[in-house]
């Protein structure tokens, strides 16, 4: 019999549903594992693709995680600016023994200060903020760091979880995972990194992401500050 592991995900509004139900769907193959979608009530939480997920338990639930996963998404800045979300956050990360997170979820890790000085990914585009928390930026789909395991944007997501699943269960059973998953990326496009994509469709996007939320990284240094960090870099 394996050892049972307490899983949980951060649930919050406006997240990026496949951050958090992409690793979902591998950690609960992990077996003797219970998974639990946490969030301060257990009233739908509206994604950003446009529907809602039920939590399966609330902050005052959950009082301990073997696994502790932070998705990201439009509603990160959101997360870290709730006092009762990032005492959740700063509380279990304090004692679980895998640290984690998948996209924007790293900044809220380094918000409640779980990542100084660690090597961490992030989405792209917002991987430069990883130093406003004294964590270190690593250009990869996943970052080890001693018990911090960080994916990088939304599908690398998946990675993130299989490459945990090796780490717990041994590679033979993530193997195994992935196969009953047929997870066998073959994209119709190879655009799915900055210098894949190329120089005019990361400004296309940037442009996109800059009408959507404008002043998204200038609210988060505003947050780096109120929540004790000091240090700037540039925009």
């Amino acid at each position: 019999m394996t050892k049972p592991l307490r899983i949980a995900f951060l649930l919050f509004p406006n997240v990026t549903q496949l951050d958090l139900t992409g690793p979902a769907q591998v950690l609960s193959r992990l077996g003797n594992a219970r998974l639990d979608l946490v969030w301060k009530t257990l009233d739908p939480v509206p994604t950003d693709a446009g529907f809602s997920i039920l939590p399966t338990a609330t902050f005052a639930d959950v009082q301990h995680a073997d696994i502790l996963c932070v998705p990201g998404g439009f509603g990160t800045n959101g997360v870290i600016a709730d006092d009762e979300a990032m005492a959740w956050v700063q509380a279990i990360g304090a004692t679980a023994t895998w640290v984690t997170s998948v996209c924007t979820g790293s900044l809220i890790l380094g918000a409640a200060g779980l990542l100084d000085g660690y090597r961490a990914g992030c989405h792209w585009a917002q991987r430069d903020m990883l130093p406003l928390f004294n964590a270190i930026p690593v250009d990869a789909r996943v970052v080890v760091d001693r018990n911090r395991v960080t994916g990088g944007g939304i599908t690398a997501g998946i990675d993130f979880a299989l490459t945990l699943t090796a780490m717990i269960r041994g590679e033979a059973h993530a193997r195994t995972v992935q196969l009953g998953l047929e997870y066998d990326p073959a994209p119709p496009f190879d655009s799915g990194s900055p210098p894949s994509a190329g120089s005019e469709i990361v400004a296309a996007y940037q442009r996109r992401m800059h009408s959507l939320v404008p002043t998204r990284d200038d609210d988060l240094r505003a947050l780096a500050k109120r929540r004790g960090y000091a240090r700037d870099i540039q925009g």
